[in-house]
């Protein structure tokens, strides 16, 4: 489990450097998807979702939501967190991601599903998350399609290193 806060986390424009303005939802939004799966939103969802749209950007483990909710003198716990986690991802209205630490993170499931999804770069030495948008297999899943007749729908890429941060405290 990390401690929350641990993790800084960014969304850049690879190709231009700048920070990309994420799709935001209302939880009016996020009623209206799950309805839509016939599915109900009761207190615990919305709670648990309510902390995605107040940290856009932000990566959080079942254990994150469980302490923010906790550090708010909410009730719910972690099982009903854990519970609801899955449940949203398995409704695609959040995006559940592995960083290579064993720990499951989730965000809202920003995906156009005629787009890819945004790539992670993770920092292992800080736990540093930066999201890019660049999509570099294109070509590949194009090569892919010709030669094996396969379709590629998405992909996740997460590349493992150390942030400019880390490298310049290592000189």
């Amino acid at each position: 489990m990390i401690q929350r806060g641990s993790r800084d986390q960014e969304s850049i424009d690879d190709r231009k450097g700048d920070y990309i303005m994420s799709q935001t939802f209302t939880m009016d939004d996020l009623k209206r998807m799950l309805q839509e799966r016939q599915h109900k939103m009761t207190p615990q969802r919305q709670v648990v979702l309510q902390i995605f749209l107040d940290h856009p950007g932000e990566h959080f483990s079942a254990e994150d939501v469980h302490g923010i909710l906790r550090d708010n003198k909410s009730e719910i716990g972690l099982a009903t967190v854990y519970r609801s986690l899955e449940l949203l991802s398995e409704l695609g209205i959040l995006q559940k991601m592995e960083f290579g630490d064993g720990c499951s993170r989730y965000e809202v499931n920003r995906t156009d599903p005629s787009k890819h999804h945004h790539h992670h770069l993770i920092c292992t030495n800080c736990g540093k998350v930066i999201e890019f948008q660049d999509d570099l297999l294109e070509p590949l899943e194009d090569d892919i399609k010709e030669k094996l007749g396969f379709t590629v729908s998405d992909h996740q890429v997460k590349f493992f290193g150390l942030c400019k941060e880390c490298q310049e405290a290592q000189k």
